[in-house]
């Protein structure tokens, strides 16, 4: 069972037992309460007709008096009343008196005058001073049907009782308002109900969703493939992405060091071959000229290896750079010029001019070092390639929001099946036959090591044949 399903059926199994119970605890406490508050609506209504009373029961005009006649005048007026929406139609009190003995002397409904009540609870609490009330079943055959309430008030005359007055009402009368009362709790108890349930799908789907994500990073970072680590407002799951972020550091880290070990080992073995062939064919009757050329391409290959070593332990620590530490503002036509007079000599020895065309207002953000190093990489490349009595063109110009620096060579280009590979670490092509290391091979570092650097810069790095001749390399940085 997914976990997404497991934690919906225990919020829904939550929710709805929770619902049950404060549904069940509020409906049966609607009849109670209903019920409590009739009561207390009684007691005051007793009282107050017990007040009214007191004149006519001390005159023995009960029956006949104001009393009596504003009771009957009350009985018989039309109900105008709309409560809750259930309209009330009829007088419900039912009021009777006794005498101080508890016998009826007064009944509004001419049933039980003369009958002796005093053994009822309303009357027998009252006459002894207590507070009399009592709940009696319509049809005594039915002890647990419709109930009719007696609330009973002392009828005195200074201090002396004189009688008992008895209001009653039939508990079913308040049967219509407590349906409603009940209806209207389910009604708003269903409706709590399914928003619950609908928060707990959204909160369901929410958790479930950031749990996906991290499995899909989880996935992705099995297979190899580039993956940003998810982003959660929750805590907790906040907490496990940025510890898989750094686990996949670490294994990026220790998985790189085993390929920069494997490349390098691979590639030192091509001048470290060369080096061995030469020094076992030198010998001391080897004529002098001979002995200069083997002695060269031993230092040739060993300035091969040192700047190999030295690159790839500079680009190692590139490639694990995740952004810039401390950028400054660069002037990036101070800092081309400086490139263009550390090669200055070599083009001169070759007749190759540097032809520059430099905006000197464009500025960027960034490491000056690493951007110098790139500018550098480009302007050794164009020379390289670039044969006798040519020259090679800089362009450095602003495009909207990109800042563009463009070097031209005029050599013969790049081969077509070297066009996407050119980037790629140790790959590297052979330099013309027209220049001074024609056959040579560079480490195949550099241009990697340019697009780590404008990376770094949020940038990008192109190389191709221009559309006449040589080729274009372009560094494009956003400003």
């Amino acid at each position: 069972m997914k976990i997404s399903l497991k934690i919906f059926l225990g919020y829904f199994l939550l929710v709805g037992l929770s619902g049950w119970f404060v549904l069940t605890v509020f409906v049966d406490e609607v009849k109670p309460g209903v019920r409590q508050a009739m009561e207390d609506t009684l007691v005051d209504t007793a009282r107050l007709l017990a007040q009214l009373a007191k004149e006519d029961l001390k005159q023995g005009n009960i029956q006949h008096g104001i009393f009596a006649r504003g009771l009957s005048d009350y009985q018989q007026m039309p109900g105008v009343a709309s409560i809750w929406g259930i309209p009330k139609r009829t007088a419900d009190y039912h009021v009777y008196i006794t005498d101080h003995k508890g016998i009826v002397v007064f009944d509004s409904k001419h049933e039980s005058e003369g009958q002796d009540y005093s053994r009822w609870n309303d009357v027998y609490l009252t006459l002894n001073h207590k507070y009399g009330a009592r709940t009696t079943p319509v049809d005594q055959a039915k002890p647990d049907g419709e109930t009719v309430m007696y609330v009973a008030a002392p009828i005195t005359d200074n201090g002396k009782l004189i009688g008992v007055l008895t209001v009653a009402k039939s508990n079913g009368t308040m049967q219509p308002f407590i349906l409603h009362a009940q209806a209207k709790i389910m009604r708003w108890g269903l409706l709590l109900l399914v928003l619950s349930l609908c928060l707990g799908m959204l909160f369901t789907w929410r958790f479930t969703r950031a749990i996906h994500r991290l499995r899909d990073y989880a996935i992705a970072v099995s297979k190899g493939k580039k993956a940003v680590a998810p982003n959660s407002s929750n805590d907790e799951l906040a907490e496990l992405a940025q510890a898989m972020k750094t686990m996949r550091e670490e294994l990026d880290g220790h998985q790189h060091v085993q390929e920069a070990i494997h490349q390098l080992t691979h590639e030192l073995k091509s001048p470290l071959t060369a080096i061995q062939a030469a020094m076992e064919l030198m010998t001391p009757e080897m004529p002098e000229q001979d002995r200069a050329k083997f002695l060269n391409s031993i230092k040739i290959q060993a300035n091969r290896l040192h700047q190999m070593v030295q690159n790839i332990l500079g680009l190692a620590a590139l490639e694990q750079q995740q952004a810039l530490t401390h950028p400054i503002s660069i002037d990036l036509s101070d800092l081309v010029e400086q490139q263009l007079q550390l090669i200055q000599d070599r083009a001169n020895q070759r007749n190759i001019k540097l032809l520059a065309t430099l905006d000197p207002s464009l500025s960027i953000e960034g490491d000056a070092f690493l951007c110098g190093q790139a500018i550098s990489n480009l302007l050794e490349n164009a020379l390289d390639f670039s044969p006798d009595n040519s020259h090679i063109q800089i362009d450095l110009s602003r495009s909207g929001q990109t800042v563009q620096l463009k070097i031209m060579d005029r050599g013969s280009g790049i081969p077509d099946y070297a066009l996407d590979k050119i980037t790629e670490k140790f790959y590297s092509l052979p330099r013309p036959a027209n220049t001074p290391r024609a056959g040579q091979k560079s480490t195949g570092l550099g241009l990697n090591f340019v697009q780590q650097i404008m990376s770094l810069h949020h940038g990008h790095v192109t190389v191709i044949n221009a559309a006449t001749q040589g080729v274009l390399a372009t560094l494009s940085w956003r400003v």
